[in-house]
């Protein structure tokens, strides 16, 4: 019986190792077929399988594409060349070309709400006091230069750069794109969406005019038959929210199309005077070195706008651009295809303080208007009687908000006209009529007049306060046409540190009383309580023809 049983369990795992080793040689054989191994392994018939048709059916074209489809031959791309100094000088050499700047953009106000640039009627160009904090997010912001230099030199030894976007608005070949794009170029060169696609760099083009406030050229390429044009909407109509189209050529790849939203309006991106006149669209379009002087379109297919900026951390699109609005295109425009090829911005003369703290608006009296800083000798607004203290109000009987509004209703006039302005001095209203200026000249009046002061030296302790002063010379308040306070030292962490006062600054008046005397300037000062607001009115000996400048707080 055993022995049955014992030749029973033989047979058994006999049988077992027999399923175990084909079952092994079974997946051997699959492996090595599976990997092509066994060079006699047949492949899987496909004759039934049935060959793919690309179908006849169309997709009706989205707004997008029509509008792609519409203005796209009218946008440009422009590359620049430009001549290094050997090479204008009659040497031979390699030309360079510019690759980027940065926007110096004001990190915000300071404690007491008061920015470090003051405004000036006559817009950008005066170098005006920084302030700390006023260069916080120059590393951020950078206008479209590009520099790609795709293809390198060129069988001269020349490189060239495709270096921003334009459009058509006249078909006699008249293009608007950016000043920044073709202000440093000695030769420019226009290629149309319709030139072959070559390594030649386009057709000729000659500057018409430029106008560096608003950062805005007109350039010109000779054609022999009309050209296609984009058409011109009304930026003043657009929404935050509205969508937007941005096309050009970023990274040389032209005709490149983005979408998407207004993201805000009437954004300033330069300090003080030099945005005076820049008021941009925001938009979050994809837009890149390249597609600066593009349009921005609406979705009637109109360019409310010309690419300008961008905010970036890596020299690409992070989301926020900004474009110039077509009616202030417009109006540049139609100025640089003008008999002088410039724009002329009429002035008054004077200078202004943004974001003055609400101390000052409640000590002299007022909410909208702008409170005068400076009066240029001699310009418009001096001989109209204007003086530094008087608070402008209305223009012609329109309202004044603020310094922005006064500035374009200024500029916005015609050099010889006159205007009617309304005042407060003192409590007082009044008003006179001023013969606007050219902005131009006036600048530069001003500019000539700007002398240094010597500061003088003396003490008297002040403790409510935290400066200690003296009273100017004689020769000193003659020069300044005031008399006044000299600060001499100023405590840290005191009130007049709050409030940005530094020695060698001149107190005309606080809370508009004199302080031309040690006695007067103590009395004012003995007069002041925990709680009120305090404003100073101070003149800076080494810049007079800056005017009286307004700071102030509540005293603690």
């Amino acid at each position: 019986m055993r022995s049955f049983l014992q030749r029973l369990r033989t047979r058994r795992l006999a049988s077992t190792f027999a399923v175990l080793a084909t079952l092994s040689a079974a997946i051997l054989a699959g492996s090595y077929y599976a990997h092509g191994v066994h060079g006699q392994a047949k492949h899987d018939d496909s004759s039934d399988a049935t060959p793919l048709k690309v179908p006849n059916t169309s997709v009706a074209p989205n707004e997008f594409a029509q509008i792609a489809k519409q203005v796209g031959p009218a946008v440009v791309n422009i590359n620049i060349r430009t001549l290094p100094k050997e090479a204008a000088k009659g040497r031979r050499g390699t030309p360079q070309f510019p690759h980027g700047r940065n926007i110096p953009v004001p990190q915000g106000p300071d404690d007491d709400d008061q920015p470090d640039n003051p405004g000036q009627d006559q817009g950008p160009g005066q170098a005006v006091p920084q302030g700390p904090g006023s260069q916080g997010f120059q590393d951020f912001f950078n206008r479209f230069f590009g520099g790609q230099n795709p293809d390198g030199p060129d069988d001269n030894g020349a490189e060239h750069d495709s270096l921003g976007s334009g459009f058509i608005v006249d078909s006699k070949g008249y293009i608007i794109t950016n000043n920044h794009v073709v202000e440093n170029a000695d030769e420019i060169y226009v290629k149309l969406s319709t030139d072959p696609d070559s390594t030649d760099l386009g057709r000729k083009a000659r500057v018409i005019g430029t106008d560096k406030a608003t950062d805005l050229a007109v350039i010109k390429i000779e054609t022999d038959h009309p050209l296609p044009t984009v058409k011109l909407g009304n930026s003043d109509g657009t929404a935050v929210g509205d969508w937007v189209i941005a096309i050009g050529s970023p990274f040389t790849l032209s005709q490149t199309v983005t979408a998407g939203i207004v993201s805000a309006k009437n954004r300033t991106i330069e300090p003080g005077a030099s945005g005076q006149f820049q008021h941009f669209i925001q938009t979050d379009a994809a837009i890149n070195p390249g597609n600066s002087g593009g349009p921005l379109l609406n979705m009637n297919s109109e360019v409310i706008g010309v690419n300008t900026a961008i905010f970036t951390q890596s020299n690409g699109y992070q989301g926020i651009g900004f474009a110039m609005p077509s009616n202030i295109v417009v109006q540049v425009y139609n100025d640089l295809i003008s008999p002088t090829h410039k724009v002329t911005r009429g002035s008054i003369g004077i200078s202004f303080r943004e974001g003055l703290s609400g101390a000052v608006g409640r000590v002299y009296g007022f909410k909208n208007g702008v409170l005068v800083q400076g009066v240029t000798a001699g310009q418009p607004a001096d001989k109209a009687g204007l003086k530094p203290g008087d608070i402008i109000l209305t223009i012609d009987g329109r309202s004044i908000k603020d310094g922005n509004d006064l500035v374009a209703e200024i500029a916005s006039r015609h050099p010889g006209s006159s205007a009617r302005i309304g005042y407060v001095r003192d409590g007082k209203q009044a008003d006179t009529t001023v013969t606007i200026g050219d902005r131009d000249k006036v600048f530069s009046q001003q500019a000539s007049n700007d002398e240094a002061a010597p500061e003088d030296k003396g003490a008297t302790a002040e403790n409510k306060l935290g400066i200690a002063v003296h009273e100017v010379t004689p020769a000193t308040a003659a020069k300044l046409g005031v008399s006044g306070m000299v600060i001499q030292t100023v405590r840290p962490g005191s009130f007049a540190d709050q409030q940005g006062l530094e020695p060698g600054l001149v107190i005309t008046r606080i809370n508009k009383q004199a302080t031309g005397s040690k006695a007067q300037f103590d009395k004012v000062v003995e007069g002041l309580k925990s709680g009120q607001d305090v404003v100073f009115e101070i003149m800076n000996p080494k810049r007079p023809t800056d005017g009286i400048n307004f700071v102030g707080g509540t005293l603690p």
